[in-house]
Parts: structure tokens; sequence; C-alpha cells
């Protein structure tokens, strides 16, 4: 299926990506899919680094991201909104949670996910299921499972 523009699925957040590659990656996943991609910097790559060039090719539309300073300047624009933390410290199956087009789902960053007082800030908080011993699947992957299944949701609503 293809479609001029679905801008139907949550926002995708990004909390202080620190893998270029990934970053590029995720980019090219919300154009393709409609939706918009949130970077709460500092970001540990800066994106002119050509491994980010490589991997995001001409995806890299900036009317399509938002970047915010701090994740004060994310939480305080977000105020009224849900956010879903997607993190492998949570109980909860992403695949049992009812999303809405006015979500954003956040993801920490590749090395240390997002700190204590990012888990105490959101809605709500998600899990990937995996099978027993495995950490955690590539940032870019899940974005894209998640994204998937919001999507899909929507769409199963509608119909």
């Amino acid at each position: 299926m293809t479609h001029k523009e679905l801008k139907l699925a949550p926002k995708i957040a990004l909390y202080q990506p620190d893998i270029p590659q990934n970053t590029a990656a995720i980019i090219r996943t919300c154009s393709c899919l409609g939706t918009i991609l949130e970077i709460i910097e500092p970001c540990g790559f800066i994106f002119s680094d050509k491994r980010f060039k490589r991997v995001v090719m001409d995806y890299y539309d900036k009317k399509n991201i938002i970047f915010y300073k701090s994740e004060n300047e994310f939480f305080n624009k977000k105020k009224g909104s849900r956010i879903i933390l997607m993190t492998t410290k949570a109980k909860n199956s992403y695949s049992e949670f009812m999303f809405n087009e006015n979500d954003t789902i956040l993801f920490g960053n590749e090395s240390s996910g997002v700190p204590n007082d990012v888990h105490d800030r959101v809605t709500e908080r998600l899990i990937i299921p995996m099978i027993e011993k495995k950490r955690s699947l590539n940032l870019s992957s899940s974005v894209a499972i998640v994204l998937s299944k919001a999507i899909n949701q929507k769409y199963l609503n509608e119909y």
C-alpha cells in the first residue's frame, strides 16, 4: 500500500541519540511512514557525520523533525499529551497498548536509555517482549516495530 501522506501516526521522540546510523535509519522510517520525529538534544554526534549522511540519504527533511534543546523543553511542550516510553524496564507490552495519533513514543539512547527522572515524567512505560537472556533490540528496529503497530491499529480502527 502506498499513500501520499499519512500523518495519522504518533510522533517518535529520541532521547539524546548517540549512534548516527540509527538516527538516520529512524529518520528514513519516519519519513516513509509519515510521522514526525522529535529529537531531544544533546546528540552524541553531529548531523554532518559521514556515517549519518550515508544512511539518511535524501530522507532528511527538516520540516518533519523537531529538535528540543533539553528534556525540560520537551516535557514543557508536551504538557497534557501522552508520552509513552519504550523501555526494557517495563511490564506492559506495546502489543496490547492502544496508541492514539496524538501520542509521542519516546525511545532512550543506545548506550544508557533514559535517566530515572524521565521514567517518572512519562504517561506510560511499555516493553517489546523478547526471549529470555537477550538485552535489547537495535533502536531503529524497535522504532519500526512500535510505529508499525501504532499505524496498524489506526487502520484497523477506521475500517
